[in-house]
């Protein structure tokens, strides 16, 4: 998507400088009081409490945040990874003039403290010395109460992704049930969403004014709790814009859009009888040629947190709805009660433009941790640090990420100035830099500046994915802008390699065989890291991925354009077991793919269901939110409970002795174990041998054995030393790292 017209009314920094100042930047967003002294505050205006160490760099939120705020003229301290059994941790800044602002951190706290399975880590990437067990479980509700204790009368604003993706009810795979909106259970006054920088000035220079949270509650890209919907707005229940089966036309962005359109015929039928609305205004006759657009003003009621939390079809519903609203340019506010109080969701913010993206990453970041860690390693920042995030946003739509629906489908750009001069910072500045660039990337890394052909199509779309079932012919894959980026960051002095390590999207790549040409041929390091996620169109289907056609183009290119090079070079690719829509069949056939094609997986990433994302939907409702929802529509598979889980796993680690009794079982139940049970060259795993070692007996089963014979519990069973893996995790937790079999 372009910014022609997706642009806000005021640039993101025309804001008068709060109360005058032209202080210098701090060269650390102080953590501490002494800090604080040394700057010469008396208070902070504005504290930012954060589940991260505090590196003051542009891949962490609290940074940019903070950095965005700082550029105002507030002063903003930090609290980062406070202890937060007591509010006396969240006092040690002071009371903050404007208001507290909490983030969980980059990641999400559950899916940083638990694995897919729901078992607790014991690492924290984001934590010096990877120290886990310094965040708790749904931090953002944690550190919001702790503040309230702390000082009641002070507004406190969420945001970052943990509040992001639980904007509205969510199904919450921890606790296995339906959880109302973060912005209730919190009490916080108002959640911001998305990459939140338009939002986060225009409240904050609101409040420096004066006014209070429910003085601004039509802002977007923000959510607030109101009692009744906001006067002068036209309410549309959602199943007229979403009939149970029947979703609403995209609106032809060639004709001409003028109040009598379809939904607002639809919303003097609305049956929210439970929502108080005011009509707008009929226009006079003389003004009855002007063109509104029929979003604008417009909210869509939602089913209740008490239907959704029991009627998984209404579930589905509701997702499906609020993924087609989505699109800044005509996407309408979502409504939603929860008991008496409802939650009122506006429309995203605009996307920045490439001005103001170039701005935001050009402030004075240190590019370091704050010195108050010392010499500890935080592996989070020793990952990026020689990076540079060169866009935002993802019109890819998988379902089971969830960075569209954070950062959205407008691919927000920066400057090719902007970026060279980042890495000539990395360069002069960065300590440890041997003239190597680990990544230049961001979400993916080919959508730099790729943008759709047609400024009135893109303001009007609802599709989920510009590149899924095919590549809309809008969509434009010319890769031009970024090989022009590769050429000129090689040639700068003292620049030996840059890498690229973001995940490449394949099926737009091949669109331009010359940016895989200049990709194979300097930004590779020797293997490529590349994502499938499956082989099969059942499950890819339900991811929106595409099929191994475009895979396997791909690997001819690269295959190709490497070997012209004289390089031995691999792609890895990476896959995901037990996802919403996948078979037992449809796992051996991946397992046989990778068979054929000589992958050894070591490490298997089971599918993790993340609040918000349209796969977490098929997981909990067993519904197909991207077609139509009733009833009697299309039932997904879902792979729940642990045994089928980790047999899905398993699957994948064929070649694995300990993994072959659960696929045999599995093959025989399929009716393939004479096929694919034996020593052929096509079987997957070998027929049972009695050299096979059998799986231990559990502890207890072993006392009772032992129990049983006279004499011989007088003898201790000798603990087996645990085998050190050799294919230890990396160190921000990956759990898809591949081999090349022999």
């Amino acid at each position: 998507m372009t910014l022609d017209l997706l642009q806000a009314d005021r640039p993101l920094f025309s804001y008068p400088s709060f109360k005058s100042r032209a202080e210098n930047p701090a060269p650390f967003l102080p953590m501490s009081r002494k800090e604080m002294k040394k700057l010469g505050w008396d208070s902070c205006d504005i504290i930012i409490v954060v589940g991260d160490a505090y590196v003051d760099h542009p891949s962490f939120g609290m940074a940019v945040i903070g950095r965005t705020l700082e550029a105002q003229g507030y002063r903003v301290g930090i609290i980062a990874q406070p202890d937060w059994q007591s509010k006396d941790d969240f006092m040690r800044l002071g009371k903050p003039n404007l208001f507290f602002g909490v983030s969980a951190g980059n990641m999400d706290s559950m899916i940083n403290r638990y694995t897919a399975e729901r078992r607790m880590r014991h690492d924290d990437a984001y934590t010096p010395n990877n120290e886990g067990g310094k965040r708790p479980d749904r931090a953002v509700l944690a550190y919001t109460q702790r503040c309230k204790e702390a000082y009641k009368d002070v507004p406190v604003m969420i945001g970052g992704i943990e509040a992001s993706l639980r904007r509205i009810a969510h199904y919450d795979y921890w606790s296995d049930k339906v959880r109302h909106s973060v912005l209730l259970d919190s009490k916080a006054d108002i959640l911001l969403f998305g990459n939140a920088e338009r939002p986060l000035l225009e409240v904050a220079h609101r409040l420096s004014l004066g006014e209070s949270i429910q003085d601004m509650p039509d802002i977007r890209g923000t959510a607030i709790m109101l009692k009744h919907a906001l006067v002068g707005w036209r309410g549309i229940d959602s199943q007229q814009v979403d009939k149970l089966g029947k979703i609403d036309p995209i609106i032809n962005p060639y004709a001409d859009i003028n109040v009598a359109c379809a939904t607002q015929k639809l919303a003097d039928q609305s049956s929210a009888s439970q929502v108080r609305t005011q009509n707008i205004d009929v226009l006079p006759a003389d003004h009855q040629s002007v063109k509104k657009k029929p979003w604008e003003k417009t909210y869509i009621q939602l089913p209740s947190y008490a239907k959704v939390s029991q009627d998984k079809v209404l579930y589905a519903h509701t997702s499906r709805v609020l993924h087609q609203e989505t699109n800044p340019g005509c996407a309408r506010a979502l409504a939603q009660f929860h008991g008496q109080r409802l939650l009122w969701v506006n429309p995203p913010a605009y996307p920045l433009t490439t001005e103001e993206i170039d701005a935001v990453f050009g402030l004075p970041y240190q590019r370091i941790p704050h010195p108050a860690y010392g010499k500890a390693k935080i592996p989070a920042y020793d990952m990026i640090r020689f990076s540079v995030n060169i866009m935002r946003g993802c019109f890819g739509g998988c379902t089971f990420c969830s960075i569209t629906e954070h950062e959205g489908r407008v691919i927000q750009s920066r400057s090719e100035d902007s970026i060279i001069k980042e890495i000539e910072t990395i360069r002069d500045s960065v300590p440890g830099f041997t003239g190597v660039i680990s990544d230049l990337g961001g979400p993916t890394a080919n959508m730099y500046r790729l943008k759709c052909k047609s400024p009135k199509a893109e303001q009007t779309c609802r599709r989920l994915s510009c590149v899924f079932p095919t590549i809309c012919h809008h969509m434009s894959t010319d890769h031009g802008h970024t090989i022009d980026l590769y050429r000129r960051a090689r040639k700068l002095s003292g620049i030996k390699k840059i890498l690229i390590a973001s995940g490449v999207r394949y099926d737009i790549a091949v669109e331009d065989p010359r940016y895989v040409k200049e990709l194979v041929e300097h930004h590779v390091g020797g293997y490529l890291k590349i994502a499938p996620e499956h082989t099969e169109k059942g499950p890819l289907d339900k991811m929106m991925k595409p099929t191994m056609s475009s895979y396997d183009t791909f690997k001819n290119m690269f295959e190709k354009y490497s070997k012209a090079a004289g390089k031995k070079q691999y792609l890895i690719p990476y896959f995901i077991s037990a996802h919403p829509g996948t078979s037992d069949r449809d796992m051996i056939n991946l397992a046989l793919w990778l068979k054929q094609n000589n992958y050894k997986l070591d490490q298997v990433q089971n599918f993790y269901p993340s609040p918000m994302a349209n796969a977490t939907t098929m997981y909990h409702t067993e519904k197909n939110p991207l077609h139509k929802v009733n009833a009697n529509s299309e039932t997904v598979i879902s792979i729940k409970g642990a045994i089928q889980r980790k047999l899905h796993k398993a699957i994948l680690r064929y070649h694995i002795p300990e993994n072959w009794p659960q696929i045999r079982e599995v093959l025989k139940k399929l009716g393939l174990a004479r096929k694919l049970i034996g020593r052929g060259a096509n079987c997957l795993v070998p027929a049972t041998s009695r050299n096979e070692i059998s799986p231990p007996l559990r502890k207890e089963n072993t006392q009772i054995a032992l129990s049983r014979h006279s004499g011989l519990d007088q003898f201790k069973t000798k603990k087996r030393a645990p085998q050190k893996s050799l294919n230890r995790k990396n160190k921000l937790g990956s759990t898809r790292k591949i081999k090349l079999g022999k």
